[in-house]
């Protein structure tokens, strides 16, 4: 039986798109007044700077590797050329965490962004979580935005590449048009202090940097369905980073230049009341809400497309059950992929906001380690494997290569005890150490029916390919 095949119906832009809507998503809009309160104006910008460079260093060991190895699993395909399956299927897993908690928490974002828009009297109550109450019609946003982003998707990767691409728009118009105020009505005395807390101020927006960039790594998820040569798709990579910083420096300075540090220190939603400041009406803070809202979409949309190829790629070779690696016959997608993680967001509001934020904060090692694992690859097959075809060679592959590692073994240290992002215990951790105990429990029951030859060889041709 001939094996089942992704269709190649993602052009360039589409790429761009899903790349820069999944590492812009909603942080810009909340999280604005915390980097320049903690670090200032120009302390952010540094900081933002940095992390950008550091985050460009893991996207050129994602861009070689995905020139070399156009194939859909991204981490999962590099990792296990270079170190076999066992360690191929702990990076899908890990960056698989990270992927997951982001999809279920932006169920819950949607309707918490819908009640600044139009407030709700939510009605249908019916429990506590964590002192935070759940309605029934709180939950109904968040599940009915479930189900259409999954309906999307399901239906076909291009229709749900579309959708990415004029959501993307939309929120980056909103961000443009706070540039615009800000250049004309702004103040350059609401600038200062540049500085606030000096380097530990720098550091705190730096802790968030890496983690405010996640979803580049889709790029290389649905390589196969990309209609682009190799060397294009990282190129798409490195430029969809590159505008997503820009994007976030041009925030920290329309909100910096809109609001003073008196004004920042009362506001709950420091982008909405930048713009509504900068031009006089509560209706712009709220065209810039709807902006925000085009962000959660089009993040959580990414993070479908990207968790759903991973999850096929790993039934592919036979690491979890092949129901995951199922292809719809008309519409080219991993339908049962896809309708599995639609069920985890459509439940996902019945938790309530704050046990939410214990799955993404343990959701996040997992990305950090996916991190790791890949510049460690990319080192690898160098050594092992030099005169592999790579259309896009980086060039001082050695100090990129460690730079990645080093830098990601740095940001895995702030989920330890006492440190800026540590994890929350026993709850975060018990999420985190779960998550691990579920993927190898499915990677053993997996593997104990791999008994027919046929297979054997697949596994094998696998680790040689």
């Amino acid at each position: 039986m001939a094996k089942q095949q992704l269709k190649k119906t993602m052009s360039k832009s589409d790429v761009i798109f899903l790349a820069v809507g999944a590492m812009l998503g909603w942080g810009w809009v909340v999280l604005s007044g915390d980097w320049i309160l903690g670090a200032g104006f120009l302390g952010s910008i540094i900081a933002f700077v940095i992390g950008g460079l550091l985050i460009c260093l893991i996207g050129l060991t994602y861009a070689e590797l995905s020139s070399s190895m156009p194939e859909t699993g991204g981490g999962l395909v590099f990792v296990n050329r270079a170190f076999g399956r066992k360690m191929g299927f702990a990076a899908a897993w890990a960056v698989l965490a990270g992927y997951v908690t982001v999809i279920t928490f932006e169920a819950v974002a949607l309707p918490t962004v819908i009640d600044y828009i139009v407030p709700v009297n939510h009605v249908g109550y019916l429990w506590t979580l964590n002192d935070w109450p759940v309605y029934t019609t709180w939950v109904l946003i968040g599940s009915g935005g479930a189900l259409i982003l999954t309906l999307l998707n399901y239906v076909g990767a291009k229709p749900a590449a579309i959708f990415q691409s004029v959501f993307t728009i939309l929120m980056i118009a909103t961000g443009i048009l706070l540039l615009f105020g800000a250049s004309f009505n702004g103040s350059t005395a609401n600038l200062q202090p540049l500085f606030s807390d000096g380097a530990a101020g720098v550091i705190t927006v730096l802790v968030m940097v890496p983690f405010l960039f996640v979803g580049f790594d889709v790029v290389p998820q649905v390589a196969e369905e990309i209609n682009a040569p190799a060397k294009t798709i990282s190129r798409i990579l490195m430029i969809s980073i590159v505008c997503a910083v820009i994007f976030y420096l041009l925030i920290v300075y329309g909100v910096s230049a809109a609001l003073s540090k008196e004004q920042l220190e009362t506001s709950s939603l420091a982008t909405a009341d930048a713009m509504a400041s900068l031009f006089g009406s509560q209706v712009f803070g709220t065209i810039l809400v709807i902006g925000g809202v085009a962000g959660i979409i089009t993040s959580w949309n990414a993070f479908i497309i990207g968790a759903s190829r991973i999850m096929y790629a790993m039934a592919d070779r036979k690491m979890i059950p092949s129901w995951f690696m199922y292809i719809h016959p008309k519409y080219g997608t991993p339908t049962n992929a896809i309708l599995f993680l639609g069920a985890l967001a459509f439940l996902a509001p019945l938790l309530g906001r704050p046990a939410l934020v214990w799955i993404v904060n343990a959701g996040g090692v997992g990305m950090v380690v996916g991190y790791i694992l890949v510049a460690l690859a990319f080192l690898r097959l160098r050594k092992t494997e030099p005169d592999l075809e790579r259309p896009y060679k980086i060039k001082y592959w050695r100090t990129i290569g460690f730079g990645a590692v080093i830098m990601s073994l740095v940001f895995l240290t702030f989920y330890l005890p006492g440190m800026p992002a540590a994890l929350v215990w026993p709850y975060e951790w018990i999420m985190l150490i779960g998550w691990t105990v579920i993927g190898l429990g499915l990677y053993a029951v997996t593997n104990r029916k791999l008994a027919s030859p046929s297979q054997e060889r697949s596994i094998a041709n696998d680790k040689q390919a």
